[in-house]
């Protein structure tokens, strides 16, 4: 039986809890349990979360484990150097070591994530970064596997890093069963992005904003500046300056970013030809698409299209 454990900290946020729950799922659905789950701290005992709620805990060095999951807390934590140093104890006897969120922090400060990819909330991977320069952080993933060692994004993202977890310990008809008992998506691909390009851009002025409304329902057209310039009555020169001021991006690349996320939607969907996907999202031919996922996920759309068939090809038999 493998050995799933969190460990938590003064301060730790309460909703990582979420990532053992997947393992919970996943032993009801299971003739026998594959997992014994624990929370553990340095020292054991009663840990008093962010929300302020205490949870019992056992001592991290008190047994080995095949996961051990770092939670993460709502700012960036503090050193810990006793935390470090039983996780550096406790990593080569342990097959997986992840980060949930800003628990990246630890793993990093533990000399874990050397020289490893690694993400975390959006918002503090640029920090990680500057503390960090011997990790590689992906700020923009959903979670990121490297070796043995894993890392999340923020708040829910450590339900995707689970089940891509359970998927590769007991397959994937038992990871999807999992989802469909917590009621989640299955699942988000590690590459995917941790937000919609639209939230990305959110411009400041209505117009724009409405620019780009239009250009997310209508794709397939070719979306040229002079149109959308149309659509917000302004000149095609005061439209794209007005953009590049308020987006921080030109036209074109806002629209290559919503192109890009409507075909990877299509592709989560079950979509398989690449042709199709194309047409559907204006990007015409295979090979514009093709350059526009090397440069947002550094992969081809093939690669997804594989995932996802391989994902979903029991779905009708579950």
């Amino acid at each position: 039986m493998k050995r799933i454990a969190l460990v938590i900290y003064p301060g730790f946020q309460a909703l990582d809890m979420a990532a053992l729950t997947v393992f919970e799922f996943a032993n009801t659905l299971t003739p026998r349990p594959s997992y014994a789950l624990a929370t553990v701290s340095v020292d054991g005992g009663p840990v008093r979360s962010s929300a302020g709620v205490a949870l019992d805990s056992q001592p991290l060095a008190a047994a080995r484990y095949d996961t051990l999951l770092v939670g993460g807390a709502l700012q960036e934590p503090a050193r810990q150097p006793a935390l470090e140093a039983a996780l550096q104890a406790a990593a080569p006897h342990t097959r997986r070591m992840a980060s949930i969120c800003t628990g990246a922090f630890i793993l990093a400060a533990a000399g874990l994530m050397d020289g490893k990819r690694a993400t975390t909330h959006w918002i503090f991977g640029r920090r990680l970064q500057q503390l960090y320069p011997a990790l590689q952080v992906d700020e923009d993933k959903i979670f990121v596997k490297d070796g043995a060692v894993w890392s999340s994004a923020g708040v829910t993202a450590c339900i995707d890093m689970a089940l891509a977890m359970v998927e590769g310990d007991l397959g994937v008809d038992l990871a999807r069963q999992v989802a469909r008992a917590m009621v989640v998506y299955h699942r988000r691909s590690g590459g995917q992005s941790q937000f919609s390009a639209l939230a990305e851009i959110e411009p400041s002025s209505d117009r724009v904003k409405h620019a780009l409304l239009y250009a997310r329902d209508h794709l397939h057209q070719e979306l040229s500046v002079e149109e959308l310039a149309a659509r917000v009555h302004w000149s095609p020169r005061h439209f794209s300056r007005m953009f590049q001021a308020q987006t921080g991006m030109a036209p074109a690349k806002a629209i290559e970013k919503l192109r890009v996320e409507a075909a990877q939607a299509l592709i989560d969907q079950g979509h398989s030809s690449v042709a199709r996907i194309a047409a559907l999202t204006g990007f015409g031919d295979e090979e514009r698409l093709r350059r526009a996922f090397l440069r947002a996920y550094g992969q081809p759309p093939k690669v997804f299209v594989h995932q996802a068939r391989r994902r979903n090809e029991h779905v009708y038999l579950s």
